[in-house]
């Protein structure tokens, strides 16, 4: 399982597949894991209250799935986690489930519970 960060609303409005600004950008979809998720989010998305996460069958995608160090800063981290990035739209039939993804009262987001606890 991945996971993809996006605005309820972005999620509503796809069709068969979701492309957000990154694939005209970098050229693929940015996704974390459970275990990295909480980063991208507390740092890109601050106190942000209508986030979803994807959950994301990488089997069904039908494009590359590759897993690449972050970038912070405009620097390659290498030593830092890695992540999931997806080389092409992210099918709708490809997404199994989607959570909510509220902040908690500091701004900063936690794994949500109906993910947790698996």
């Amino acid at each position: 399982m991945i996971l993809h960060i996006c605005g309820r609303s972005d999620w509503d409005a796809a069709g068969e597949a979701l492309e957000p600004p990154s694939m005209a950008s970098e050229g693929f979809v940015h996704c974390s894991d459970p275990g990295t998720v909480a980063l991208p989010a507390s740092r890109l998305y601050p106190g942000r209250e209508d986030l979803v996460l994807l959950e994301v069958d990488p089997a069904l995608v039908g494009v590359p799935v590759r897993w690449e160090p972050g970038v912070r800063e405009g620097r390659v981290e290498e030593s830092g986690p890695w992540f999931p990035h997806v080389y092409g739209p992210l099918p709708r039939a490809a997404v199994v489930a989607v959570h909510d993804f509220p902040p908690g009262p500091d701004g900063t987001f936690r794994l949500p519970a109906s993910l947790a606890q698996r």
